[in-house]
């Protein structure tokens, strides 16, 4: 489907369109970051169903206008994902903790929503803290089929499961 855009219409179907849309993307993390001379980013993603979508932004972007460390909202959101990019000084305790603050908000409310603490990403490092608060028990059930299927634990050590 194409989408307009102020150069004229895109249509992913063209090679060289699907590019130029994923270079604009790829960029908007690199635009976010540099809100702040000097940051690091530091990117988080959830995803909803698309009825709570506008409203999971919205309580976002109130969280994010009340913190002292800037951030954007990005998103492909016909999916109801969507990201936060934060632009840290990676020398502050008080801008990690910050940030860790407002995901960990972010991460609840999308599963009070019905959502998902990362819609495309996966889980590994940064996720997997919040597996067994979205899916319970099933978490066991995983770490067993990991386990039979890997019994020595070299597939992707410590990414999911510890």
């Amino acid at each position: 489907m194409p989408c307009a855009t102020r150069a004229g219409t895109i249509s992913p179907s063209k090679s060289e369109d699907r590019n130029a849309l994923w270079k604009a993307r790829h960029e908007a993390y690199y635009a976010a970051v540099n809100l702040r001379p000097g940051a690091t980013g530091w990117a988080t993603d959830v995803c909803v169903p698309i009825s709570r979508l506008a409203e999971c932004i919205t309580q976002t972007k109130f969280d994010l206008d009340a913190s002292s460390v800037p951030a954007t909202i990005l998103g492909h959101v016909g999916d109801g994902n969507f990201h936060v990019v934060f632009s840290m000084d990676p020398n502050s305790p008080d801008d990690l903790a910050e940030v860790t603050d407002i995901n960990a908000r972010l991460v609840r409310r999308a599963l009070a929503m019905d959502g998902t603490c990362t819609g495309e990403h996966g889980i590994g490092l940064g996720k997997k803290e919040w597996l067994v608060e979205e899916l319970g028990d099933a978490v066991d059930l995983m770490r067993a089929v990991k386990g039979a299927l890997d019994p020595a634990g070299i597939f992707n050590p410590e990414k999911i499961f510890s």
